[in-house]
């Protein structure tokens, strides 16, 4: 090797652990993480109460959405994410965890139990994340939530009577500004609304099969 090829070595050797250390030594850029809040919707009738227990499986989610990255939209056929802003759950963990909670704070039924308890019960509330996104309008943002349940009996031998019913919500909501914070205040009005609507629907519907 001659000494030409042995300086240029050197140097380029050098260059590399120079900016290897520099890159050690900065700090990674911190990711925010979202979650929706929102208190429970009050549906409580304190006059009746249906004497059922219910069970929420794990709501599954679409694959555009499958994830805790933000996604948005901000044109015809793209769907894309932010690398720094991310929910804290996946949004089926948390639309399920929700649901549940929400259920149990009305009172309204005899127990509601999630997936993860090892309790039979007589009702099943399967659901579905259709979708999940932050939509980028030209002038707004808005927050848009659309989930798919359907009530199950339990134990019902007849297939044609087991399924209660099935039904979609989604709604929109306007962010008050263009940035994350904002999405989740507007997706966790979104969701109270659809909580409360899925509460009374499963209500009414047990109601009449009892």
């Amino acid at each position: 090797m001659n000494a030409a090829l042995k300086s240029s070595l050197f140097v380029m050797i050098a260059a590399l652990l120079l900016s290897a250390c520099a890159s050690v030594g900065q700090p990674s850029k911190k990711i925010d993480f979202y979650t929706l809040e929102y208190d429970p919707p009050q549906v409580s009738n304190e006059s009746e109460k249906i004497p059922f227990t219910i069970k929420i499986s794990r709501f599954q989610v679409s694959p555009l959405y499958n994830s805790n990255k933000i996604i948005y939209r901000d044109k015809a056929f793209a769907r894309n994410e932010y690398y720094y802003r991310k929910w804290r759950a996946n949004p089926g963990d948390t639309i399920t965890y929700l649901l549940k909670r929400d259920l149990q704070h009305s009172v309204l039924f005899k127990a509601v139990f999630s997936h993860e308890d090892g309790f039979s019960c007589d009702y099943l509330l399967a659901g579905a994340v259709d979708e999940f996104f932050e939509q980028d309008n030209p002038d707004s943002w808005e927050a848009v939530l659309s989930i798919t349940i359907a009530l199950i009996k339990e134990n019902e031998p007849d297939v044609g009577k087991r399924i209660i019913f099935q039904k979609t919500y989604r709604t929109r909501k306007p962010t008050l500004q263009k940035n994350p914070k904002s999405l989740s205040e507007a997706m966790s009005l979104a969701m109270a609304q659809v909580s409360e609507e899925v509460i009374r629907d499963t209500f009414q519907a047990l109601k009449t099969v009892r």
